[in-house]
């Protein structure tokens, strides 16, 4: 007989397969394991790390060509574990006092993570990370097998309590039919990796997930938030048949000829041909961060101008919107000056770096991005993120005519891009109209906007449930921020994980949104639901969710509709 359990979809897939547990943490008792000799134990804990560094940098290389370099980066914080002294030296003084390796590993790693339990944001995921980091020592130590992800049969479905970042970039969507996990949210990173990688996902199911026996037939329904356990014959031929939507590689038009652009996010150069599969109209956000992370030395203007010509060559009748580089704290970049800050979500980071410390990186870029203007086939729109003043705008506007004008004298081929502001922040959404007065368009970044709306961190399970941009105080920030860029002749766009969600469609036409963009899987989901929407019924459905006064409320609404 079959068994529902409802957890979070985080992609408008389904799949149906043969579950297989994951248990990486699981491993005999450090403290059980008897010591030889100090010598020894040191060689073991350094062979250790040898392995583990190898099959990190193995895994960040495949991770960097399947899902994109930004999202690689994750794995140089873990290896920096591996070399972090505080750490090391706490492996070694345990083995100088008569413990094996086992223990000293989980002595040393078990006291810092300890000094990030009960934080948020960066801080809570620098737990995770060091957790990853032990068990992955650990269990070369103890010499258990190391479970590759890459390499699972064809037609799993694959059950973990939780599953890292390096997990879910392991996973090939050939052989993996749907992953559920007992924790996470929409907008983890193995939420965010599953949408990139186009593999069906349930996460935050809870304890219940345990009960699943190994080697059951589950079904993965990421579409209505579900995994059904040994499904009936009705279940199983949906599953198997309802990810048949066409891709439209024409523009779509709603129901009554309202025009709405559905462009994909990229992190990498390499992403462009599978978003032009999709059927993408062009580039809502292209993350340049890939071309600045993993290196000894910022690129120089000729190299940024290549990428960027290439991305509009890819979208010739299109339009890509680069975002100037987002760096901050929370990602390391070697060549510059990058402070550890104590919320670096709150510090500085973004057009903030590009105003004051990495003002040089900034005008380069700009050049760059003036001459790839010219020379690229598409549109080309530039925007500039986490502003939250009107004198930051007003810097960034005047950077760029400075450089304009520099080229000009220099006598070099260059266009002024269009130019915009993301909306990230609620300074960003109150201060919506004096921001589109003086640019040709805002996009709304929907993960960090409901993050600072409803001060929930991200990465955070127990605060996950405020971060859902169905809350209406989310709402009617991107509905303040919509009515500003109209009422200035501004274009508006929406380049979160929220513009990916078919469910969520029908509501953001309603808001008014012009262009929806998202990781490239979901685009011909969401073109499907533009052409059934009409205008105005969508229009309706906005001014009830925007009139509602909780979550439940808005989902009621949304519930009603579908």
């Amino acid at each position: 007989m079959s068994e529902t359990l409802d957890g979070v979809g985080v992609t408008p897939l389904s799949g149906l397969g043969n579950a297989r547990w994951y248990r990486p943490g699981e491993h005999p008792d450090p403290e059980d394991v008897t010591a030889a000799d100090p010598e020894t134990e040191r060689e073991r804990f350094d062979e250790a790390r040898a392995t583990a560094r190898e099959e990190l940098e193995t895994e960040r290389e495949r991770t960097a060509e399947r899902v994109g370099e930004e999202e690689a980066a994750v794995f140089d914080a873990h290896l920096q574990f591996l070399d972090d002294p505080q750490i090391t030296d706490g492996v070694e003084d345990a083995i100088d006092d008569g413990a094996a390796a086992e223990a000293g590993v989980a002595r040393s790693f078990d006291a810092a993570i300890e000094q990030f339990e009960g934080m948020e944001g960066m801080m809570a995921e620098r737990a995770d990370d060091m957790r990853d980091i032990r068990d992955r020592l650990l269990r070369i130590l103890s010499g258990g097998e190391r479970i590759d992800l890459a390499e699972l049969p064809e037609g799993t479905v694959l059950l973990a309590e939780r599953l890292t970042p390096s997990d879910t970039a392991q996973l090939d969507p050939e052989r993996v039919a749907g992953f559920a996990t007992m924790t996470g949210g929409r907008t983890s990173h193995a939420a965010i990796f599953a949408r990139s990688l186009g593999i069906p996902a349930v996460v935050g199911v809870g304890d219940a997930l345990a009960e699943i026996e190994e080697g059951a037939d589950v079904a993965v329904d990421a579409e209505n938030d579900a995994v059904i356990v040994d499904p009936d014959e009705e279940t199983r031929e949906r599953v198997a048949t309802e990810r048949e939507v066409d891709v439209r590689a024409e523009r779509v038009e709603t129901a009554d000829g309202r025009e709405v652009e559905v462009a994909a996010n990229l992190g990498t150069s390499a992403e462009l041909e599978g978003a032009d599969a999709q059927g993408a109209d062009g580039v809502g956000l292209y993350r340049t961060e890939f071309l600045f992370l993993d290196r000894e030395s910022p690129p120089d203007e000729d190299e940024q101008v290549e990428t960027y010509a290439e991305a509009l060559d890819a979208f010739p009748e299109g339009r890509v919107v680069v975002r100037t580089l987002d760096v901050g704290g929370d990602k390391p970049v070697p060549y510059l000056d990058l402070p550890e800050e104590e919320n670096p979500f709150l510090g500085n980071r973004g057009i903030r770096r590009s105003l004051g410390d990495d003002g040089d990186l900034f005008e380069t870029q700009l050049r760059a991005l003036l001459r790839a203007a010219a020379e690229g086939a598409g549109t080309l729109s530039v925007m500039f993120p986490l502003v939250a003043t009107v004198e930051e705008l007003d810097a960034a506007l005047e950077r760029v005519d400075e450089i304009a004008s520099d080229l000009d004298e220099a006598g070099v081929d260059y266009a002024v891009p269009e130019l915009g502001v993301m909306v990230e922040t609620p300074a960003a959404a109150l201060m919506a109209d004096e921001f589109a007065a003086r640019v040709d368009f805002l996009s709304i970044g929907t993960n960090d906007l409901a993050q600072y709306v409803m001060a929930a961190a991200r990465e955070n399970d127990a605060v996950a449930h405020l971060h859902d941009p169905r809350h209406p105080p989310v709402l009617r920030a991107i509905d303040r921020a919509v009515e500003a860029a109209h009422d200035n002749d501004a274009w508006i766009g929406m380049c979160g994980e929220m513009a990916g969600d078919p469910e969520l469609t029908e509501l953001l036409v309603g808001l008014g949104l012009d262009e929806l963009s998202m990781s490239a899987v979901t685009i011909p989901d969401v073109k499907a639901q533009v052409e059934e929407i009409d205008t105005a019924d969508a229009r309706d459905v906005a001014d009830r969710a925007l009139a509602a006064s909780t979550k439940g409320d808005v989902r009621r609404i949304l519930d009603q509709e579908s």
